[in-house]
């Protein structure tokens, strides 16, 4: 329980960033342009917090999701319409008192600042170097352990064993690259080459869409050897003996080549006599669930760890680029996916569920080292910095994209929009925007209830 307050606690903290830096590019750029802004607040409901500096009323509100930059002048139009005038006054100082570029600065700013701070904080990751675990490219086919499904990788000839080492040109030594690679390309053939026994040999796969999470794939697991790396105290693999170190060998007889079979193995039986070696002898264990399933074993295996070089701070600029440039055209090609029949409870993630998994990230990294946790919060930063820049330009009223589509209009006109033209704009942005919201909540909702 305390460790799930403290997941949402980081997830407010790096929500609340993220929320910050864009609307600080609102504000600067309102004062940049000469608008007033009256309240700079970070979440939204009444204040719990503020203070006055200067001319702007600075707040801290009840609830922390979310927030917004209010400037001088900025619902005039909303008024003008409920009070059937003809239009707004123009006053020097207020938002509507600026020219339409102006305007279209201003709520440039908050995606832009965003994107910027995505590509600083990738730079200054990659600047530092850090030190990441993952699993070698080494694949083991999904219908060995899930028997009687046939998935495209079974069909485009790929076997056990077998190290993805390259994907339509680009090299893939570890896991997570070759994750990538199929993530994002849902439906498109794929060139790929694979090491088999010393022979290196090109096979074709088109990746099935999953439509629970909106990503490609081709039916594998990722090799990891049977090697104990750690072992929670208290727990099952504790109580039977088991120490790091440990390279299990048969569990019932049955040989394990990797954590898969050994998973298998486990999940047939709740009472198990495991062989493994220890400083080169053979031993064995009788190793049982006590808790009705494994979710007590407390073993973490060993994976491949590696350190990226600290590069240079030009490099580590060139670098954030373009991972920044990536994830922006990960994101596009998310987006794409919501129209191609995906399940959007699962797949789209409200503002509940991304607070939970930033912290879920962040807990997971702190329970490393410091390091890791700061790196592993960044990075998800990062991504929602992206989807934010996307998710802000978009067309739809009420977000910047919509404000600025009305402002184009207004400068082809050259004069501005009625009232009541902004007025219905702005109602349907309310609808449309408060819909997909109460969706996203529902996605969340079933998300924790299936927890």
């Amino acid at each position: 329980m305390i460790m799930e307050i403290v997941k949402i606690i980081l997830g407010l903290v790096g929500l609340g960033i993220v929320v910050f830096i864009h609307e600080l590019g609102h504000f600067l750029a309102a004062r940049f342009v000469g608008i007033d802004v009256e309240a700079f607040s970070i979440g939204w409901g009444p204040p719990i917090l503020k203070k006055n500096i200067g001319s702007v009323e600075y707040r801290l509100g009840v609830f922390p999701l979310g927030g917004y930059c209010k400037m001088r002048g900025d619902n005039e139009f909303q008024e003008a319409w409920e009070k059937h005038t003809s239009g707004v006054e123009p006053v020097k100082g207020t938002f509507y008192g600026a020219s339409p570029w102006r305007r279209i600065v201003v709520c440039l700013a908050g995606p832009v600042f965003n994107l910027v701070f995505a590509v600083i904080v990738l730079s200054i990751i990659w600047g530092i170097g850090f030190e990441r675990q993952t699993l070698e490219n080494r694949i083991i086919l999904a219908s060995e352990i899930n028997a009687g499904n046939v998935f495209p990788a079974d069909t485009a000839g790929f076997q056990t064993g077998d190290r993805i080492v390259e994907i339509n040109g680009k090299e893939t030594n570890y896991y997570h690259e070759v994750q990538e690679a199929i993530a994002v390309n849902p439906e498109r053939l794929l060139t790929v080459t694979v090491e088999r026994q010393g022979e290196i040999m090109n096979l074709f796969v088109t990746p099935d869409l999953d439509r629970s999470t909106g990503m490609g794939r081709i039916g594998v697991y990722f090799w990891a050897d049977p090697v104990i790396a750690d072992i929670s105290p208290d727990s099952d693999a504790a109580i039977a003996g088991l120490l790091p170190g440990d390279r299990i060998i048969n569990v019932n007889n049955d040989a394990i080549n990797h954590v898969m079979d050994f998973d298998k193995t486990l999940d047939e039986n709740s009472v198990v006599t495991i062989h493994y070696i220890r400083d080169g002898a053979e031993r064995s264990a009788r190793l049982e669930n006590s808790q009705g399933d494994w979710s007590g074993l407390g073993i973490r295996w060993s994976t491949v760890q590696y350190r990226t070089p600290a590069l240079s701070p030009p490099a580590a600029l060139v670098k954030g680029v373009s991972e920044g440039w990536k994830t922006f055209v990960t994101y596009l090609k998310g987006l794409s996916l919501l129209f191609r029949g995906i399940d959007l409870t699962q797949a789209v993630s409200g503002p509940l569920r991304i607070t939970y998994m930033m912290g879920d990230v962040a807990a997971v990294g702190f329970g490393e080292n410091i390091g890791t946790g700061l790196r592993s919060m960044a990075h998800f930063l990062s991504f929602i910095s992206v989807a934010l820049f996307v998710m802000n330009l978009l067309p739809i009223p009420l977000f910047d994209g919509g404000q600025i589509i009305l402002f184009i209009v207004e400068i082809l006109r050259r004069k501005p929009l009625p009232p009541r033209a902004i007025g219905v704009f702005q109602t349907v942005g309310i609808v449309l925007v408060a819909g997909l919201l109460i969706f996203a909540l529902f996605g969340d909702i079933l998300y924790f209830v299936s927890r």
